[in-house]
């Protein structure tokens, strides 16, 4: 005899084993989109927070973690290819990247889930490692590469995919963040790393390349949909027409 486990709320197929929830049967696509939405915060909120509490433990305990920072050529550095997002000069220097990090990264999530995490780990890699062969003698710092990695990412993205809504997300991103550009040159601002930020773009031009094939792409219009199924009809017909006519044929 089968034992058949029955939940205490939602609905069951009779001819099966499979339950539907009675949360599945209702949710609008309000609320589809509304989830979607909290769970593309989640991932920039815990990097951002993170972040956070590394700047309270240097104020806490008057310590410094800059060490933790990318030295480049250094070997010992190495391990600020990944850490260096984390850490910040002080609060107005993280509080600038805190916004536009939350924001890009968020996007990212909702529109580019497919690839997000995928591209949020390599623009934090190859960003860091470039400024660890290239950049100045110095201890670089700091999510600022990460923005630009994200931000070049999104508004290259919806050029490449020819797609409205991502294109759309693109023509925000360059007039919300426009003015990042000036960051990338040298000689800008002596106190910033100009070079995690060119590099960061870079990454980010390198990226929405490379995934152009992969999440959301631009929808088939309706028309190349059925000129596609018409031209399926056009060929089949006279493979058809000739398997029929085949036996007819063998009896003359």
């Amino acid at each position: 005899m089968r034992c058949v486990a029955r939940p205490a709320s939602g609905i069951r197929d009779e001819t099966s084993d499979i339950h539907i929830p009675s949360q599945a049967m209702t949710d609008t696509p309000s609320d589809v989109e509304k989830r979607k939405l909290l769970l593309s915060m989640l991932i920039p909120f815990l990097l951002i927070s993170f972040m956070w509490l590394s700047l309270a433990v240097e104020k806490l305990f008057g310590i410094s973690l800059h060490s933790l920072g990318i030295f480049p050529g250094k070997v010992s550095s190495l391990t600020g290819i990944i850490t260096s997002p984390f850490v910040h000069s002080g609060a107005r220097h993280l509080f600038n990247n805190t916004i536009p990090l939350f924001i890009l990264g968020t996007a990212l999530f909702y529109f580019y889930s497919q690839v997000s995490f995928r591209v949020l780990i390599w623009s934090t890699l190859l960003t860091g490692l470039a400024v660890w062969l290239t950049g100045r003698p110095s201890w670089h710092i700091g999510a600022s590469g990460l923005v630009y990695a994200l931000a070049s990412f999104l508004f290259l993205s919806g050029i490449i995919r020819r797609h409205i809504p991502l294109m759309g997300l693109s023509l925000l991103v360059a007039f919300v963040y426009g003015e990042m550009v000036w960051g990338i040159f040298p000689g800008f601002r002596i106190d910033i790393s100009w070079e995690s930020h060119m590099l960061g773009a870079a990454a980010g031009i390198i990226l929405a390349v490379w995934y152009r094939a992969q999440g959301p792409q631009k929808p088939v219009p309706f028309y190349e949909k059925e000129e596609e199924v018409q031209d399926y009809d056009d060929e089949a017909l006279p493979v058809k027409e000739e398997k029929e006519a085949g036996p007819q044929d063998r009896a003359n």
